[in-house]
């Protein structure tokens, strides 16, 4: 079986603070989550090896955004998300 479907996938914006790094201003900016939930019970037609995997997956968010725009109005710049975990376990 795929790792898909095991999860139960979805979209979800967290707000994090980021400094521009052109301006050094600091400010909240939404970034968007794929969030990625285990489901309850494992699906039909699987086998021990499907058993063992579904056994070790836990829940888990993947960082979608790499690239941020200064909220600032004389910057406007686009920059690198950084400093914040492109994985996160729930």
């Amino acid at each position: 079986m795929e790792e898909k479907a095991f999860y139960k996938e979805s979209k979800t914006i967290k707000p994090a603070t980021l400094n521009c790094p052109f301006c050094r201003t600091a400010d909240t900016y939404e970034l968007g989550w794929l969030v990625r939930k285990k489901i309850d019970r494992l699906p039909g037609g699987a086998d021990e090896r499907d058993r063992a995997k579904f056994a070790k997956f836990m829940s888990y968010m993947v960082l979608l955004d790499d690239k941020a725009m200064c909220k600032n109005m004389r910057c406007r710049k686009r920059f690198d998300v950084s400093g914040i975990k492109t994985t996160a376990f729930i």
